[in-house]
């Protein structure tokens, strides 16, 4: 925690920023290690001056605090106390002209009265950037969360039969995670026949039915340590179509295709010989995540499917989504450290769709597959 708090430190000359407050619970967990908190309602923040750092909460969670987060000053707030008096007291003893904030995480409210005692200064981009590169214990956390949902994806296919509704299916899937030690990272997405048309379906009450070809597409993610994986898995309930055999490997072979262009190019950047100059998908900054994008958007598109309607992939750690983001306009490039997603998807309004998503994580300059259930064509 303490390197994470020097980096933030080194970065604050940058910002013209003379101290940061930290709102997010992510955020919060990434430079304490408490995670204590909850996510609906705002029970702490951090400040972090160039000289100490301070943490705010109310006596809930005072014991708590001191034993487990010993590195930061606790401060405790009520209604004898209250978190603004006391911030306004330390922006005068620290001489804070600008403050740092978190403009994605504060409410309109807590803004505006934080900017009338001093001056604001956005500054998410600092803490995506510390967060975008991974320690080897975050990636270690994120790869035993992805071994726990590999099992958790054999043990489903010996749930699935007729008349089990996609809840069902969740729950079965939830409940595994737990009991081996993780938690849920985001609720879990089951989708039958049209309703996997649907990237963000709601599952529901939906049963499978004895009939040939049904789409049954999950997407669920298991939580350890406060890190997060993620996967997609699309099978078939019953024997599929010529057609649905074709969209499968269709996203089978995009996907393919973006892995492939990652780890070639990984390849090209560890020959030293290489001429940056030359190379149009990779320099010093690191891979092009739009160009990862791009190969797999293509290859779908020219398959007469209809492009992908989001994004290739995510960053991801304590959030489920974070930095870098593989889409056809981001301006990140793969580097060292980051932990990201590859799910195309083909999806066909009214009648079913395939996601693909696994997790690749860049370890020592090299890709690592983290996630590794089976993407054969699976017929149950």
């Amino acid at each position: 925690m303490k390197n994470r708090l020097k980096n933030l430190r080194d970065k604050l000359g940058i910002k013209n920023t003379d101290a940061l407050l930290i709102s997010s619970i992510s955020n919060i967990i990434y430079l304490t290690g408490y995670n204590g908190f909850s996510n609906e309602k705002r029970e702490a923040y951090l400040l972090i001056t160039k000289n100490a750092q301070y943490i705010f909460t109310d006596s809930r969670y005072s014991i708590a605090i001191e034993e487990k987060v010993s590195d930061f000053i606790l401060l405790k707030i009520g209604a004898q106390k209250p978190f603004l008096k006391i911030l306004e007291d330390l922006i005068k003893d620290e001489n804070i002209v600008s403050l740092g904030i978190e403009a994605k995480s504060l409410t309109v409210i807590e803004y505006l009265a934080i900017k009338k005692i001093v001056k604001c200064n956005p500054v998410d981009s600092i803490l995506q950037e510390a967060r975008e590169k991974k320690e080897e214990i975050e990636i270690n956390s994120i790869k035993k969360a992805c071994d726990i949902g590999d099992n958790a994806f054999k043990y489903i296919l010996g749930k699935i039969n007729e008349g089990i509704s996609e809840k069902e299916i969740a729950y079965y899937l939830e409940n595994y995670i737990r009991q081996n030690g993780g938690e849920p990272s985001f609720r879990s997405i089951v989708a039958f026949e049209k309703n996997a048309a649907i990237p963000h379906h709601l599952t529901g009450d939906d049963v499978l039915k004895n009939k040939t070809g049904q789409y049954v597409l999950m997407d669920f993610g298991v939580k350890i340590d406060n890190y997060c994986s993620d996967m997609t898995r699309t099978i078939f309930f019953g024997t599929p179509s010529s057609t649905q055999i074709l969209i499968y490997n269709t996203v089978k072979e995009s996907q393919e295709k973006a892995i492939k262009l990652i780890i070639s190019n990984y390849r090209q950047k560890n020959n030293t010989k290489i001429n940056y100059h030359k190379s149009t998908m990779i320099n010093q900054k690191g891979i092009s995540a739009s160009k990862i994008d791009k190969i797999a958007r293509d290859y779908i598109i020219s398959m007469n499917y209809p492009s992908i309607p989001h994004s290739l992939g995510h960053g991801i750690g304590l959030d489920v989504h974070e930095y870098p983001s593989l889409s056809p306009k981001s301006k990140d490039f793969i580097q060292n450290g980051m932990i990201f997603s590859i799910e195309p998807g083909i999806y066909i309004p009214y009648i079913g769709g395939v996601r693909i998503e696994d997790l690749i994580a860049i370890r020592n300059n090299v890709p690592e597959i983290l996630t590794h259930a089976s993407k054969n064509l699976t017929i149950i």
